[in-house]
């Protein structure tokens, strides 16, 4: 039987962090399945997920926590099963002009719905024409699927006008809607 081994990993970066995680996973047999990887600031960030016999599970990550002696911070944790309540699948996008609050104020209307942030990326660029800083979100949903999706759409767009944002939600798999949230 085969298990999802999830690992995180954070220290200053430098060429050969990737290689060295991997040379250990293909030594302890695991595959490497999907992974998320960033400099952010001068440090490496990342997060993987293996999988691997469950009875080399073990083998695995005690070899992962070895590169701790590598000055990196290193977290390794077993995987679940997906929950199945997790049916619906949404994108929201999001620009707007740079300002604090901005992710707490939509994950805690999404939290307020139960509907769980699969997939976050964000990040701050300047605009086209004034160089002010815009900052954007694209996000993966899961929705329950006794969620009204109604009011999550309203609820939305009035933080939407609060913020000054602009912000689209879609079912996961179409284009974007033009203007707006599109959750009709």
């Amino acid at each position: 039987m085969k298990v999802s081994v999830i690992v995180t990993l954070l220290g200053p970066d430098r060429p050969g962090l990737v290689s060295m995680v991997s040379a250990r996973a293909t030594a302890a047999g695991a595959n490497w399945m999907e992974s998320r990887m960033a400099q952010l600031a001068g440090q490496f960030a990342g997060l993987v997920r293996l999988e691997v016999d469950s009875e080399a599970a073990a083998a695995l990550e005690s070899v992962l926590r070895e590169l701790e002696a590598e000055n990196l911070h290193v977290t390794v944790e077993r995987g679940r099963d997906a929950a199945v309540d997790r049916l619906h699948r949404v994108q929201l996008d999001l620009v707007g002009h740079d300002h604090p609050g901005i992710v707490q104020e939509i994950s805690g209307v999404l939290a307020r719905h139960g509907i769980s942030i699969e997939e976050l990326e964000t990040g701050c660029e300047p605009a086209s024409m004034t160089g002010e800083l815009l900052f954007r979100a694209y996000a993966e949903l899961g929705v329950p699927a006794d969620t009204d999706l109604h009011a999550v759409q309203d609820d939305l767009e009035a933080l939407a006008n609060a913020l000054m944002v602009d912000l689209e939600l879609h079912d996961a798999g179409s284009g974007p809607a033009t203007g707006g949230t599109a959750m009709r």
